[in-house]
Parts: structure tokens; sequence; C-alpha cells
């Protein structure tokens, strides 16, 4: 029987990619399930072609839309919770989830649940539920794979030994459009700037969290929980040719890399096909045309998201819900011209600083930190506005 995978997001660049490898892996892979929010148009041209059984859209009059538009060729699901019945379906193997922000957390954690075989590619799951879906994925036999390119190859390089003999895990990132510069340095940078990465095409909130660095603060507090291991072994390196994804180094002095060109459909893979390597779509990597490359450390000081994920780490509980949604707050505000580029950290911090660590027993009080963090980023605006 193939492989019956969801894509939940399957518009956006990860969802389109991922249909790309389905495409070229042949019959042992089948498209069974597809969700989009409010990219109807492109969603009914994906139904049209890869004919899943179920259809959700999340967003209410784009569910409308899409409806009249396909006329009951495939039956759908609506609505901001109707994520969690699609992952349910009978005929899905294999959930890969690409919805950004805290409203797919439901039906990861249904999908876990239910046993199915989980391919993360947003970091939302494990940063702020990373203790709940973990646990989940362990209680219900669930396999939970990584498809951010820096947790794949940390995934990949783990296959060289146990992970008592992890010494460090370096997750490698390019630094983003502002490698380099100072905090005076950022003090008046445009959007256009911040919108201007030097390696990945991605969309504007992923964009700005390269810039600030905080898709690398994000992505500490990830292999945290993904990995197993304190988050003192958790390393940053700048790397700005993209082409070392990460790297484990071992007790015993060994460090193995993941290299390959910038490009997701390779980790998307990888998660599908695993424990298998098989021939893709992938652009081959020619080192010899590469000719270098480069590392160093980032600075704390002027990235100041990376000292805070830490802090974040080891104190649990609901402060990774408040970090993130803090920052996509803040994000929001910066995009929409409100705030300066490095308000979006200041707005974050303070976040932090107000909120009230609890320990955790159910998605509910993550979800509740996440509402006060987003509520707290606008009451600070307003006085921001005075």
């Amino acid at each position: 029987m193939p492989q019956g995978i969801a894509i939940l997001g399957s518009t956006g660049s990860i969802g389109r990619n991922a249909l790309r490898v389905i495409e070229a892996l042949g019959p042992e892979y089948r498209v069974v399930a597809l969700s989009a929010h409010r990219n109807v148009e492109l969603l009914a041209q994906q139904t049209r072609r890869y004919k899943p059984k179920l259809v959700a859209v999340t967003n209410r009059d784009s569910a409308a839309e899409f409806r009249a538009m396909m006329d009951g060729e495939v039956p759908m699901l609506s609505g901001p919770d109707c994520l969690t019945g699609l992952v349910q379906c009978d005929q899905v193997d294999t959930v890969l989830t690409a919805v950004v922000g805290a409203a797919g957390l439901p039906s990861v954690m249904a999908a876990a649940e239910t046993g199915k075989r989980l391919a993360v590619a947003n970091k939302e799951p494990l940063v702020i539920a990373g203790e709940l879906l973990t646990r989940a994925v362990r209680e219900h036999g669930s396999t939970l794979l990584p498809i951010d390119s820096e947790h794949s190859a940390v995934f990949q390089a783990l296959q060289s030994g146990r992970s008592s003999e992890v010494q460090r895990i370096l997750l490698t990132g390019s630094g983003g459009p502002f490698r380099g510069a100072t905090v005076e340095d950022l003090q008046e940078v445009t959007l256009k700037q911040a919108l201007s990465h030097p390696t990945w095409n991605m969309g504007p909130k992923i964009t700005i969290d390269s810039a600030t660095l905080m898709n690398k603060a994000l992505e500490i507090i990830e292999a945290r929980w993904l990995f197993d291991v304190p988050v003192e072994k958790i390393e940053v390196l700048i790397h700005p040719e993209s082409i070392v994804h990460s790297l484990v180094e071992f007790v015993d002095g060994s460090v193995i890399a993941q290299l390959g060109e910038p490009d997701m459909c390779l980790p998307i893979q990888y998660a599908l096909t695993y424990p298998r390597r098989v021939a893709g779509v992938s652009k081959r990597l020619r080192l010899e045309e590469i000719g270098a490359l480069h590392f160093e450390r980032p600075d704390p000081q002027t990235f100041r998201a990376l000292p805070l994920a830490y802090e974040v780490a080891r104190a649990g509980g609901t402060a990774a819900a408040a970090f993130n949604a803090a920052n996509e707050t803040a994000v929001e505000e910066f995009l929409a011209g409100r705030i300066k580029f490095l308000q979006i950290m200041e707005l974050v911090e303070h976040c932090l600083n107000r909120h009230d660590i609890r320990q955790i027993t159910c998605l509910d009080e993550l979800l509740e930190a996440d509402a006060w963090a987003r509520k707290e980023v606008k009451k600070r605006l307003l006085i921001f506005d005075c």
C-alpha cells in the first residue's frame, strides 16, 4: 500500500516543495489530504492535480470560496479547528505540517496521539509544546521527524553515534542580512533591508526572524526537545554559504556534518523516506564550485534572541510559548511599519520579564500563555505611542 500523506499548509513554500518531492518519488507515496488557510485558488489547482481524498480550509470565508470553486469535487472540512479532523483520517499515515504559528498545534498533537508518522517543518510545535509533543510521541508510538534543514542535518548526523556520545550540537545559520552588524548599525534598519536575505527565499515572517537571529533562537529550543539534550550542549555557528546545514561533535572528537545545496526538497524527502535514501529532485552539491566555507560565532550582544533562548529553554513551562508569541506579534508590527527593527527584541524581552512562568499539564495552558504574550505586546505598544 502507498504511504498516505497529509500536507498541512500545502500552498506555502514547504507544501509546494513537498508536492514536488512526492510526485518524483512515485506510486509508493500518495497525497491523501491537503490544507490551506486563504490561498484557495492554488489549493484548487493542487486538488485537481493530486486528487486528495480530503481537503481542509481553515479560514471560513475562503472555505466558502473554495466550496463554490470546486462544486463538490472533493470532501472538505472548514474552520479554525478543522485540521484535527484532517489528520485523524484513517487513510493518512504521515502528517507533514508546515502551518505557521500556534494555530497548527492541536492538529500536530492529534497526529501524535493517533500514532501517525509526523514530519515537522515549522518550529512552533516543538518550541511551544515540545514537552507535551515528545511525551505524546513516546506514549502513542508515533514517529517524529524534522524537516527544518538544520534539524534534519542533526538528525542525519546523529545516525553516526549514540545520544550519550554527543558532546555538542552545532546549529548553523547564514547570519541573515545583518551578519557582522553592531547594535549601532541596526538603529535605522528599513523593512526592505531586513527582508533582503542573502541565501534563502522565504516568507516575510521567517525572513525577519533570520535577520534578528530569532530563527536560530527558536531552533535551540526545538533541538533541546527533538534530540533530548541539555540546552548547554547546543551552540550556534554563523555559516554564510549555507552549505553545511548543521554538525554534531561526539565525545571522541569526531565532528559529523550534513552538507547540501540550500534546497528544502532534500530534508522533506528524507523525512518521507526515512530510513531509506532514494534518488530525488534536489540539486547536487559541487564543492569545487563553492571553493571555501566560512564559520564564525554570532554576537549575543547584537542578537539578543540567542541568550534569551537559553534562558527560555532552562525555564521550561510556558516560557517558550510566551517567547514565540511575543516575537510573532512584534514581527507583525515591524512588517506593518509601526515599530523599528530593534524594538522587536525589546518587546520580546519585555514580555519574558513580565511573564509568570508556569509548568504545564495540557495544551490549553500553552495557548493561554500565547494569548497573554500577544496582548502584552499590544499593551506595551500603547506606551510606545504615548
